[in-house]
């Protein structure tokens, strides 16, 4: 069945049909995929659990204040001091900003600080009216405003709605993203196929799987309750180009070598998808998977990016075995040009790099496996400097935007929590404890007068320090454990502190819960497709030993050569999932080739032949994945940077060291111990041999 199915892209007829389905699906596709900025949810608040205590704040908080409301706090400074002409410019501005649309209510303020050198005011900008692009045309329409005739007076927007504007602008760098990727792609596949016409096949290819991909997601989000967000969209982006287009360099690596052995296209077609579609559907079923478990995840914004990129994943797999062997038969051998396979046509026999690589390794296996696990180890040790506990709103970008200049300012002259404060829901009995209880705890400036209604009160504590400090995290938590000892108050503390410190707590706890499950999913599943135990536990090994081994060197590079503030508490998490996934995709493309050749020929040859047939193609699949993660550093995000360099720097240290040393090694000293308890250790492998130079029909960037 299955190989009757992977021939239908290459029939005379079917490939116009799988073509005609495929244009059919796009027209819609792109449609709904230009609406999933619509069901983002890019508010934190949104991410959180149910069951968090800082939403249930919210939940109780709605009969005392408007939920759809975000502060934007305007700063003004004048550093040789506020001149009265200082302070009738910010009233009458503050009279501006109440006629602008989609701004709440009447400004808090101006008030002037202490040392006289600044002016704060207050806005609450209607979130949910403007939705998560609308707060940047409020920030803006605000900027203009007190800009304007400021004569020397220095203008600022901060807060969470001048942080959200910020993240617009920052996130609307996706465009160039998609671009930046696909550029990419295509130098990195001019390299490898060395024709200019070859690349556009998988280019489009990937570019109709993204479109899809996300139609799918928008349909899911839209109906499902799926949570996406501006984070989604930019990682997606990147895996789908990245994944589908390493298995466009399998196939097309195949597709080339059966042309050479059949007349007809379309039948070397259907031996390539026959030879290949195992591995392939094998990888991306793993990738899959193991994005999936996210769901698992207590925080949405993680729960709903599993899920998305797994679709993304899938897609690209479907467009990558259906649509490209179509074109590629459409077109036929030209699109190969300058060089096209010609049929029967000699191929020189070369020793490329992976041969003679293979060849070294052979002399020495045990010592080689050894010396390497023992670097790598040693890389591995930097992580414990990995701070990754969370970022100051103010540090999540990798420049400095208008928010984060005016939260310095207004942390010089005014409480940097204030405008922002941290919220009390009790009971109207206890307000007057729970006020005082919070009076008494450092980092609170200010408690103000209870609010009662229906038997509730709210009560607002305004923060010493910036609401996404860990200074005001700690605080957060000094007063979650007061108010809660107080008796029958029922008290629970919110508000963006809050909200932080829970987003925090709940990527902590779905690391610890996540990744042992993602571990053990996976070696089930090459347990599955190996039929052996060994093998299995030891790719198992070398990549979380990989893994390690990145995060380590990510750490000294974030903390000593590019000075980050830290990471995202989800960063550690998300890392994982993608190099422990792409990791074992690797392998799969390795060990499944190995395990064919040791079926004729032995485990010695098997692992020799293996690399070498191989390592051009899984380089060059290497090189375009660590390419498109790379590109994310195009956005000026530090999540973005810092996912985007950890993953490309561990594809790339996957790629070249652990599948083709240490995996090779380990399998050239274990020999037949490697299938245990399968039918393959049953067997006795030749003596050792040096495999003979062959023909290697793999494109690669491999020296030659």
């Amino acid at each position: 069945m299955f190989r009757t199915m992977a021939s239908l892209p290459s029939g005379r007829v079917a490939k116009w049909v799988v073509l005609a389905l495929w244009v059919a699906l796009l027209v819609p596709a792109l449609m709904l995929a230009g609406k999933l900025g619509d069901v983002q949810k890019n508010d934190s608040s949104a991410w959180l659990p149910a069951n968090a205590e800082s939403t249930k704040v919210v939940e109780r908080s709605e009969k005392f204040q408007r939920s759809d409301t975000m502060p934007a706090i305007v700063i003004y400074d004048r550093p040789e001091g506020i001149t009265p002409a200082d302070m009738a410019k910010a009233r009458a501005d503050a009279d501006a900003f109440a006629d602008s649309e989609n701004v709440a209510g009447r400004p808090q303020g101006p008030v002037k600080s202490q040392d006289g050198k600044a002016i704060q005011t207050v806005v609450q900008v209607q979130k949910d009216k403007t939705g998560w692009n609308g707060i940047s045309e409020v920030v803006t329409a605000l900027t203009d405003i007190g800009e304007k005739n400021a004569d020397g007076l220095g203008f600022h927007v901060t807060g969470p709605a001048g942080h959200a504007s910020d993240s617009v602008e920052a996130f609307g760098g996706g465009g160039s993203l998609t671009a930046i990727t696909a550029l990419v792609v295509v130098v990195i596949l001019l390299l490898t196929y060395r024709s200019p016409t070859l690349p556009l096949v998988p280019l489009l290819t990937a570019g109709v799987a993204l479109s899809a991909s996300e139609a799918v997601i928008y349909l899911l989000a839209k109906n499902a309750g799926l949570t996406v967000n501006s984070q989604t969209s930019f990682i997606l982006t990147v895996l789908v180009f990245g994944a589908a287009t390493d298995y466009a360099l399998l196939l097309t690596s195949r597709y080339r070598e059966e042309l050479r052995l059949h007349e007809d296209r379309h039948e070397a077609m259907a031996q390539a998808l026959r030879r290949c579609s195992p591995a392939i559907i094998a990888s991306a079923a793993t990738v899959a998977v193991s994005l999936t478990l996210l769901m698992l995840a207590t925080l949405r914004s993680t729960q709903g990016l599993g899920p998305a990129c797994a679709i993304g994943i899938v897609v690209g797999l479907l467009a990558m075995i259906t649509l490209m062997p179509a074109l590629l038969v459409i077109f036929g051998r030209w699109i190969f040009w300058p060089v096209k396979p010609a049929y029967a046509a000699p191929q020189a026999a070369t020793e490329g790099i992976w041969t003679r690589v293979g060849t070294a390794i052979s002399g020495r296996p045990r010592t080689v496996w050894i010396g390497t696990a023992v670097i790598l180890g040693a890389m591995a040790v930097a992580v414990v400097g990995l701070k990754a506990d969370g970022l100051s709103s103010k540090d999540q970008f990798t420049d400095k935007p208008q928010m984060a200049v005016g939260q310095e300012i207004q942390a010089r002259h005014f409480p940097a929590g204030s405008g922002d404060p941290i919220y009390v829901v009790t009971t109207a009995d206890a307000a007057q404890r729970v006020s005082a209880a919070l009076a008494d705890i450092p980092g609170i400036a200010d408690v103000s007068p209870p609010v009662i209604k229906g038997g509730d009160a709210l009560l607002a504590g305004e923060l010493e320090d910036a609401p996404s400090s860990s200074a005001a995290l700690d605080t957060v938590e000094q007063a979650r454990t007061a108010v809660h000892d107080i008796e029958a108050a029922h008290a629970q503390v919110g508000g963006n502190a809050a909200i932080t410190l829970d987003t925090r707590d709940a990527a902590t706890r779905d690391s610890k819960v996540i990744i042992p499950i993602v571990l053990l999913v996976v070696f089930l599943i090459l347990m599955l497709l190996l039929r052996a135990v060994v093998a299995p536990l030891l790719l198992m090994a070398t990549v979380v030993l990989s893994f390690a081994a990145a995060l380590g060197v990510s750490s000294l590079v974030f903390n000593h050569v590019f000075h980050f503030a830290g990471a995202d508490a989800s960063f550690p998490l998300l890392s994982f999932v993608f190099l422990v996934a792409l990791g074992v995709d690797y392998n799969i493309f390795l060990v499944t080739r190995v395990r064919e050749i040791t079926e004729q020929h032995g485990t010695r040859r098997g692992a020799l032949e293996g690399l070498s047939a191989t390592g051009g193609v899984i380089t060059s699949a290497g090189l375009v994945l660590a390419g498109t993660f790379a590109a994310m550093a195009s956005l000026p995000l530090l999540f973005a940077a810092e996912l985007g360099f950890t993953v490309a720097f561990g594809v790339l240290l996957d790629t070249l060291i652990v599948r083709s040393v240490l995996v090779t090694a380990l399998t050239l000293d274990l020999g037949r111990w490697m299938w245990w308890p399968g039918k393959l250790f049953a067997r006795h492998d030749d003596t050792p041999t040096t495999p003979a130079a062959e023909p290697d029909l793999e494109p690669a960037l491999d020296g030659r």
